[in-house]
């Protein structure tokens, strides 16, 4: 039996299995075995046979925006819309066949977009399955996306797990938990590392996670990263669906073709990147508004300096911020002070 067979009869089981008290051990250790199938099928092959073609990018500009989504739902006409890169868009599907990048200009970022070609049912495990499209619900479009994501190992708008875990050349299992536990035990966890052939090891759940949640941290190579549901061709549904969709979480309604909302998603995904724009002043002089920084949200004023240049930090005596991050303008600050957004900051060296 192959690992795609494995993999699908493994889900079969899961599937039929009642989530229950006595159940929560067996599923736990379906669960593990799943990942692990599915790291297998992710791995490299080592067989002589053809290489799948993937993507290399070079990334540009102060953050970075992936289009991902299935075929014809206007990922490459937005491309066209925001950026000044024409991506091919048709009404039949698979138009785009390779990434394509391109560059938005909002409040003085460049933030990088890549279309993605279309994806399809089955993707992840390489046995894509057409879809009939006007049968399925948004929500069900939607749960099918999140779990091809996945399967290759990215969570969408989840923190990581806050467990700790540390394998250990012996000693066996050192377990702990600083809060009660409803989803995980001692011999639940143990039979999940003996599944990784994993049998010393520290582990210590600093919040109530799932089976899914441990698994996670012990393959160690999972993506966590915020995602914006973007909702296209809604002047095609009634006002009523419209509402419906725009009051889901973490959604925004559109339509490329009557250029609806557009602004209202740019404003999104510069809160879900979390930048924030900074301007520098020189002594004597007036802010250069002209030219800002772009930072992430919670940067501090030593990653300013890096950001001005690499040897700036250790030159660095003091900086006067004007803004509101500050108690009052101008106010001498440190290399630990958090900058915010318009803030205005001028560094004094020694």
């Amino acid at each position: 039996m192959g690992i795609l067979e494995k993999i699908a009869e493994i889900e079969r089981e899961i599937s039929r299995t009642q989530k229950n008290k006595a159940t929560e051990y067996h599923l736990g250790l379906l669960k593990a075995k799943l990942a692990k199938y599915r790291a297998q099928l992710l791995e490299p092959s080592k067989s002589s046979g053809a290489k799948g073609e993937g993507f290399d990018v070079m990334k540009s500009g102060d953050a970075r925006v992936a289009l991902i989504g299935f075929p014809s739902v206007g990922k490459s006409t937005f491309l066209s819309l925001m950026t000044s890169t024409e991506s091919e868009a048709a009404s039949y599907e698979f138009t785009t066949l390779t990434c394509i990048p391109g560059v938005i200009e909002y409040k003085g970022a460049n933030i990088q977009l890549l279309d993605l070609p279309g994806i399809i049912e089955g993707a992840a495990q390489e046995e894509g399955r057409s879809l009939l499209w006007p049968e399925l619900q948004i929500g069900e479009l939607e749960e099918l996306l999140v779990k091809e994501l996945e399967s290759v190992g990215i969570r969408l708008n989840c923190p990581k797990p806050n467990i700790y875990f540390k394998p250990k050349k012996g000693g066996g299992l050192s377990y702990n938990s600083t809060v009660p536990l409803t989803h995980c035990s001692e011999k639940l966890v143990q039979l999940i590392l003996h599944e990784y052939k994993i049998f010393n090891a520290e582990v210590l759940f600093r919040e109530d996670s799932t089976p899914d949640e441990f698994i996670d941290v012990i393959v160690g190579n999972r993506v966590y990263m915020p995602c914006l549901y973007v909702y296209n061709k809604v002047d095609q549904i009634s006002i009523e669906e419209v509402d419906r969709l725009a009051h889901r979480a973490n959604s925004v309604v559109i339509s490329c073709g009557m250029k609806l909302n557009l602004d209202f998603l740019l404003e999104q995904l510069w809160e879900y990147l979390a930048l924030i724009c900074l301007y520098t002043k020189k002594r004597g002089e007036r802010p250069d508004f002209s030219d800002p920084i772009i930072m992430r949200r919670g940067a501090s004023v030593e990653h300013v300096c890096h950001r001005i240049h690499r040897t700036l930090a250790s030159q660095f005596k003091y900086a006067l911020v004007w803004g509101t991050s500050t108690k009052y303008s101008p106010q001498r600050v440190g290399l630990t002070h958090i900058m915010e957004h318009e803030d205005v900051i001028q560094i004094v060296k020694k």
